[in-house]
């Protein structure tokens, strides 16, 4: 059995190849790529494995890029840190997956499985599959609320309630819309990963506002565009030319 591992952190990748020397002792590990551009890479150039382990989320995207970029059909286990709650999609698929960290008994299973032939060699990763998985791990995993100080206490700050984040002084910050701003310890981009990008959009590289903020959108001069937002802090919320074609289709709800 040819084996082809995705998974970009390392400990994970050595146990993973450990596990399966020890299952299944006649395996090859062809490689391990660690990132979107390193697979894609070695797919384009090096024949098909028989079986693939794709972490879902790697450094610089979604493993379903790969899909996407090499037409690559062949049986894959997907390993992922998210609950099960979160990928359900994958149980009404011929795709297996395996939450981290991986136990023993369940790579058995998911290695019994891939040899019993219930997966089959081609045609069960679709464009609606891999729309159907993404989306559901989009929907399920991001950041509900924030912890933030206020003097000597800890105070949760529901997302919901968050109208804007900016920077400010080296330092991010959040608006809620009872009026209070609190500091955090997450840098802006931080924070912009951790959010549901069709909640929030990032106007330019000071702030990161939420869709129901905006009253008012305005066509400003260097084909910028001008926000009025609730609860605004003394500044002009301006979307940077190159965001504008970007922020428009956002406030459409396009992806």
């Amino acid at each position: 059995m040819r084996v082809l591992i995705v998974e970009d952190e390392p400990l994970a990748a050595a146990q993973l190849a450990a596990s399966l020397a020890s299952l299944r002792p006649g395996a090859q590990i062809l490689s391990v790529c660690d990132t979107v551009k390193s697979a894609v890479n070695w797919l384009k150039n090096n024949p098909s494995p028989d079986l693939s382990f794709f972490d879902i989320q790697l450094g610089d995207g979604l493993s379903f890029e790969i899909f996407e970029q090499t037409g690559f059909a062949q049986p894959v286990i997907f390993t992922t840190a998210f609950n099960q709650y979160a990928i359900q999609a994958f149980k009404v698929t011929s795709i297996d997956y395996l939450l981290k960290p991986i136990d023993r008994a369940e790579l058995e299973r998911a290695l019994a499985k891939f040899e019993k032939q219930l997966l089959p060699v081609s045609g069960n990763i679709t464009p609606e599959i891999l729309d159907a998985i993404a989306m559901s791990l989009k929907k399920k995993n991001y950041k509900e609320r924030f912890l933030v100080k206020v003097g000597t206490h800890l105070r949760v700050a529901e997302t919901s309630a968050i109208l804007y984040f900016y920077s400010l002084q080296k330092g991010t910050f959040l608006k809620l819309n009872d009026g209070k701003d609190y500091v955090l310890d997450n840098t802006l981009e931080q924070v912009e990963d951790l959010i549901d990008p069709a909640l929030f959009f990032r106007i330019n590289r000071k702030y990161l506002v939420s869709l129901k903020s905006i009253t008012d959108v305005i066509a400003f001069s260097n084909s910028r565009l001008k926000l009025k937002v609730q609860l605004p802090i003394d500044d002009e919320f301006l979307v940077a030319r190159e965001k504008v074609k970007e922020f428009k289709e956002w406030l459409e709800g396009k992806s």
